[in-house]
């Protein structure tokens, strides 16, 4: 059975010093239709955190949906951010990345949330940020922080939900694609329908080319 995250991280974090804590996570970047969106969830304290929190990946569709208001009334902030498929074309992953995230973090300073001196644990082996034009913080790239880190868990769940609910909402009520239930991902029955009717302006097109023919949809 998975585990569950800890506030083991988050702790030391706070007891170092830090005014707050900032979850990174991302969803879709595997995929080949659909935007790259990035979550950003925010803990001032280290209170318990809601049951059931886990990385995304490892909740069910109708889980992660519940956990939404619990998520929301846990964390102190949390926002997402998205980069299109025509900006994963043009700039490439790495970018859009950077730009999803940098659009996550001005909602959150909108909100009036002031996160200097913030402590930002950043799910993965690669330290995307730093391509991004935040404010100053202290980032720290964690290998399975989603599994690991409750507020990046946090993020996970929230920038899940909110790509699945604007796929499945693409996908309208025809659905050519599958959207509504490979989420934009290359399975067979995507990659099927793409020969069959061409890519739309959804569709990462520089990544499809290395895949398979792909003329313009009409």
């Amino acid at each position: 059975m998975p585990s569950d995250p800890t506030l083991d991280l988050e702790r030391e974090l706070l007891a170092k010093g830090s005014g707050v804590v900032v979850g990174v996570d991302e969803v879709g970047r595997g995929a080949v239709a659909g935007p790259v969106v990035v979550g950003v969830a925010v803990i001032r304290m280290a209170t318990d955190f809601p049951v059931g929190l886990r990385d995304s990946k490892l909740i069910a569709a109708s889980k992660r949906e519940k956990l939404m208001q619990p998520v929301a009334d846990w964390v102190d902030a949390i926002a997402t951010g998205e980069a299109t498929a025509a900006e994963i074309d043009e700039f490439g992953i790495i970018s859009a990345l950077a730009r999803a995230a940098e659009r996550a973090f001005a909602t959150l300073a909108i909100d009036g949330h002031d996160l200097s001196g913030a402590s930002v644990i950043l799910d993965g082996s690669h330290n995307w940020l730093k391509a991004s034009l935040l404010p100053p913080v202290d980032i720290m790239v964690r290998t399975k922080a989603d599994r690991d880190c409750a507020v990046v868990a946090a993020a996970s769940v929230w920038a899940k939900v909110y790509r699945d609910r604007l796929m499945v909402e693409s996908a309208g009520d025809n659905d050519t694609y599958g959207w509504a239930s490979n989420k934009g991902y290359g399975s067979e029955g995507h990659f099927t329908a793409i020969r069959a009717h061409g890519a739309t302006d959804f569709h990462r097109r520089t990544w499809l080319s290395s895949v398979l023919a792909v003329a313009p949809k009409e």
